[in-house]
């Protein structure tokens, strides 16, 4: 498949990170199921149906992502075009109503990504899942195919990661400074909404001045996402949950695709060939921004990206 290259007319990484939200396609209508959860909580998994024999292709979506983040929706729209089954799974939280219990997820939630996975498995007449992830999704399927080693080719026929967060300290800092903080902003208006809520429930869950108060996702992480989750604090979860030192684990395929141009991650923290296992496979274009990946003539589309996974699920892992 074609290597990714940058429309003349959209330049820079920050261009190219945003102009997805305005063009992103029409949201295809999704059939949702409500899965309980081993702790008595619960995730909605959005799917596309089709045949029971055809392929099905999971993705988990980016930091308060959903179905309806562009990078899912147009990967619906090319399933269908490739008569593929589609399967979204939200994190906790992330479907539009709050759930029940005081964890929430977490970049590293690889626990959470095998109970899904296997569920999925176990629906898809035991055949393999093609499983995908993009940012924090990404990070997180990353770190549970290194955990798992070969065993993870027993349930997904290989996994691909997009703009995964792969350290999650350098991250976290690079979004604290500059025009980048507009990104920060973005996530902790949504993130300090559903703690809120979820204080409501559980009052004692975290210190809500200190919540209130952070500016940053160190902030946050250090007050909210880390305790919640069995973290010291943010340092504590940032170098546990980071995907980076697993890469050199995973013994299946695996396609990793990190812009050298992502506002999210400098490129100096990418990992390099000898880096990561020998079935990994590193992309690592000068453009593309964070899952961006905008083609054709202006004011471009958003195919590229599908197109692929479904290229390396197709050529890669069969």
């Amino acid at each position: 498949m074609t290597p990714y290259h940058a429309p003349s007319w959209l330049p820079g990484g920050n261009a190219q990170t945003l102009w997805p939200l305005l063009i992103k396609p029409q949201p295809l209508p999704l059939r949702r199921e409500r899965w309980a959860t081993p702790d008595d909580d619960f995730i909605d998994v959005d799917h596309l149906d089709g045949p029971p024999g055809a392929p099905l292709l999971v993705l988990f979506h980016g930091l308060e992502g959903s179905s309806r983040s562009h990078y899912a929706i147009s990967t619906a729209h090319a399933c269908r075009r490739a008569g593929w089954r589609f399967a979204l799974p939200h994190f906790r939280g992330c479907s539009g109503e709050l759930n029940r219990r005081p964890r929430a997820y977490h970049s590293g939630d690889s626990a959470e990504i095998d109970w899904i996975l296997r569920r999925l498995l176990a629906g898809n007449g035991s055949r393999p899942v093609h499983a995908a992830g993009v940012s924090l999704g990404g990070n997180a399927l990353l770190k549970w195919a290194g955990e798992r080693g070969a065993e993870a080719g027993g349930i997904v026929s290989g996994v691909a990661a997009i703009c995964p967060p792969l350290d999650l300290a350098a991250c976290g800092h690079h979004l604290a400074a500059g025009f980048n903080r507009i990104y920060t902003q973005h996530f902790l208006g949504t993130l300090k909404a559903r703690s809120t809520a979820r204080l409501a429930l559980f009052p004692d869950l975290f210190d809500e001045s200190r919540m209130r108060r952070a500016s940053n996702l160190f902030q946050f992480d250090d007050v909210v996402t880390a305790p919640i989750h069995g973290f010291t604090g943010a340092d504590d979860y940032w170098a546990r949950a980071s995907a980076k030192p697993w890469l050199k684990s995973i013994d299946i395929p695996a396609l990793v695709v990190n812009p050298k141009n992502d506002p999210f991650l400098p490129a100096h923290h990418l990992p390099r060939q000898g880096e990561v296992g020998r079935q990994v496979r590193l992309e690592q274009p000068a453009q593309g921004g964070h899952v961006g990946f905008v083609s054709g003539s202006f004011p471009g589309n958003l195919d590229w990206l599908p197109q692929r996974l479904l290229h390396f699920f197709l050529s890669e892992t069969s």
